[in-house]
């Protein structure tokens, strides 16, 4: 269990203290992914059927004020589906911007090195390069991630919307 922890750490020190931001920020992604599939498999239903039999309840299903009543529930629905998913989209677009963070912070440590010993040596330079693609690498992983999770969670919201407005039907 130590050995996890101790791999994790050389991991992060690697990669410089950017990777420890990209790895905070994906953490948080991850808790609101998790977060929407949770609501969108657990709780929707349920304020799904309460908005359904809400309609249902009405007597008045066929006027321009039921009309009005019925986008207006839809979008209450649609709302509460959408949740944190513009948030999940826009640290998505954060992760590979931080990752280039990295990169230019490790690019500066090799001109360091090269500026402080005054040579071009590989050996020196290898550990600026190394710490300035980490950081890429762990922006990229974390957007492609998260990426295809928004996706994910969008096409079910437009779905579930689609169902919801099949169901509520106008009495014509």
């Amino acid at each position: 269990m130590f050995e996890i922890f101790e791999a994790i750490r050389d991991f992060t020190e690697t990669g410089g203290q950017v990777l420890l931001v990209i790895g905070l920020l994906i953490f948080i992604m991850w808790l609101l992914i998790l977060e929407r599939a949770l609501y969108v498999f657990i709780w929707h239903k349920q304020f799904k059927g309460q908005t359904i039999a809400a309609w249902e309840a009405r007597s008045d299903r066929s006027s321009w004020y039921a009309e009005q009543i019925r986008q207006a529930m839809i979008s209450r629905v649609s709302l509460k589906l959408k949740g944190s998913i513009p948030v999940i989209q826009a640290l998505v677009a954060l992760c590979p911007l931080l990752g280039l963070m990295g990169t230019v912070t490790g690019m500066i440590e090799v001109f360091d090195v090269m500026a402080i010993s005054g040579s071009g040596n590989a050996r020196s330079m290898a550990s600026g390069v190394s710490k300035a693609t980490i950081p890429t690498m762990a922006g990229m992983v974390g957007a492609l991630s998260g990426v295809f999770a928004s996706t994910w969670l969008m096409r079910i919201t437009k779905t579930e919307k689609m169902h919801i407005e099949d169901a509520m039907n106008l009495d014509h």
